[in-house]
C-alpha cells in the first residue's frame, strides 16, 4: 500500500487554503458584478457556487450515511446539520489532517507492516479521507469552477473591460482545476494496487492534456455564445444528453441507492461537457479518439462560422489572439494526452483492492474498512 508523506499533507493543507480562497473571491466578485449593475454576471457566479456546493453536500453526506452505517446515529444528525449548512467539507478536511498527520509526521515501522497492523490502518484511513475530498473537487472543478472560467472569459471578450477581480477569479480558477486535476490523479494512482507513485514529468503531461484541451474547449464555447447565446445554451444541452446517455450506457455502480446513482450520473454528464474520464475503467481508447475528434471539428466548425457569418469580426485582434489561443491549445492538449497515454498511463486499471471487510483496531477489536468509493469513481 502506497503511503501517506509530508509532501501529500502539505498538498493538503494548499488545497483547503485555495478552497477557503476560493469562496471569498467568488463572493467578492460577485458582489462587484452586483455593485456595478451586472446583477445576470452576479447571479450566475453565485448559481454556479451554490449548484457545486449544494451537489458535493448531497454525496459527502451520503458517503458519511454509507461509512458510518450502524453507528451512533447523533454522528449522523450532527453531520447532517453541518451539510445543511454547507460546512461538510470542512469535516472532511478535519479527518484527511488529523490522520494525515499522524502518519506523516509520525515515525512508524517500516518493516513487518500488515494491513490489520494499526499505522496502516491509520494510513489508510488518511489516504481515503484525502480520496473523498478529491472525488468532492472533482465535482466542484466542473460544477462550478470551469462554468465560472468560462463565464468569465465570455465576460472578458464580449465587453472588452477589464478589471483586477476578474483576472482574479480566472487565476483562482486556473489554479482550482490544475490542483483538482493533480490531486485527482494521485488519488487514482494510490488507488491501484501494486503500482509506484507518478513521477512529476507525468504529472504535468496527464495536468498540461487536461488543462490544454478543457481551455482551448471553454474558448470555443466563448465564441459560439459570442454569436448567439441560444445556440450555446442548445449545443451545451446537446452535449450534456450524450454524455448522460453514454453514462447510462455504462451502466455505472458508483452509489449504493438508485437516486444517488442517477444524480451521479446527471453529473457525470456535465463532466463530459468539458473533458473526458473513463466512467467503468475499461479501455477507452476509440471513444477518447472520437471525443476529442468532435471537439476538434466544432472548433474549428466555430471559426470557419465566424468567417463566413461575421466576417467583419475576424479583423478585431481579440478575435486573432483568442483563435490562436484556441487551436494552440488544443493542439498542445492533444499531443500532451497521446504522450501521456502512450508512456505515462498506468495500464492496469483499477480493480477491488484486497482489503478484507474486516481487519484488527489498535484495542483489538473489529473495525470494518468497505473498500474503497474510487474503484467505481472516474477513471483517467
Amino acid at each position: 500500500m502506497m503511503k501517506f508523506t509530508k509532501q501529500n499533507f502539505f498538498f493538503l493543507v494548499g488545497g483547503m487554503i485555495i478552497y477557503v480562497v476560493d469562496i471569498g473571491v467568488d463572493f467578492w466578485v460577485a458582489s462587484r458584478y452586483f455593485c456595478q449593475g451586472q446583477y445576470s454576471w452576479s447571479i450566475l457566479i453565485m448559481y454556479f457556487r451554490g449548484l457545486s456546493s449544494i451537489i458535493t453536500q448531497i454525496f459527502s453526506y451520503e458517503w458519511f450515511k454509507n461509512d458510518w452505517e450502524g453507528t451512533d446515529t447523533g454522528k449522523l444528525k450532527l453531520a447532517f446539520l453541518v451539510h445543511l449548512f454547507h460546512c461538510g467539507i470542512f469535516i472532511r478536511y478535519w479527518f484527511a489532517l488529523k490522520y494525515g498527520c499522524q502518519t506523516a509526521f509520525k515515525k512508524t515501522s517500516s518493516t513487518g507492516a500488515s494491513e490489520a497492523d494499526p499505522s496502516s490502518y491509520i494510513q489508510k484511513q488518511a489516504i481515503d479521507a484525502v480520496t473523498d475530498i478529491n472525488m468532492l473537487r472533482v465535482f466542484k472543478t466542473f460544477l462550478e469552477t470551469t462554468p465560472q472560467l468560462f463565464l468569465q472569459i465570455y465576460i472578458l471578450m464580449e465587453h472588452g473591460k477589464t478589471h483586477f477581480y476578474q483576472y482574479a477569479a480566472i487565476m483562482m480558477s486556473f489554479c482550482g482545476i490544475s490542483l483538482s486535476m493533480v490531486d485527482y490523479q494521485i488519488s487514482l494512482r494510490k488507488s491501484l494496487p501494486d503500482k509506484d507513485e507518478f513521477q512529476v514529468l507525468s504529472k504535468f503531461m496527464y495536468l498540461f492534456y487536461k488543462l490544454l484541451t478543457i481551455t482551448s474547449w471553454i474558448l470555443s464555447i466563448s465564441l459560439i455564445t459570442l454569436l448567439s447565446v441560444r445556440i450555446s445554451v442548445i449545443l451545451l444541452i446537446f452535449l450534456w444528453i450524450c454524455g448522460f446517455t453514454w453514462t447510462l450506457k455504462q451502466h455505472t455502480t458508483f452509489c449504493k441507492s438508485k437516486k444517488m446513482e442517477y444524480l451521479y450520473r446527471t453529473v457525470v454528464g456535465i463532466i463530459l461537457i468539458f473533458s473526458f474520464f473513463n466512467i467503468k475503467g475499461k479501455r477507452t481508447k476509440v471513444c477518447i479518439s472520437i471525443y476529442y475528434a468532435t471537439h476538434t471539428v466544432v472548433t474549428l466548425g466555430i471559426l470557419f462560422v465566424y468567417m463566413f457569418w461575421k466576417p467583419s469580426i475576424i479583423k478585431e485582434i481579440y478575435f486573432t489572439i483568442v483563435s490562436i489561443l484556441t487551436i494552440s491549445s488544443l493542439v498542445l492538449g492533444i499531443i500532451f494526452l497521446v504522450v501521456y497515454y502512450n508512456h505515462f498511463h498506468p495500464t492496469t486499471y483499477c480493480r477491488p483492492q484486497a482489503y478484507s471487510d474486516e481487519v484488527d483496531g489498535v484495542a483489538g477489536q473489529k473495525v470494518r474498512v468497505k473498500t474503497g468509493r474510487f474503484q467505481n469513481f472516474l477513471m483517467q
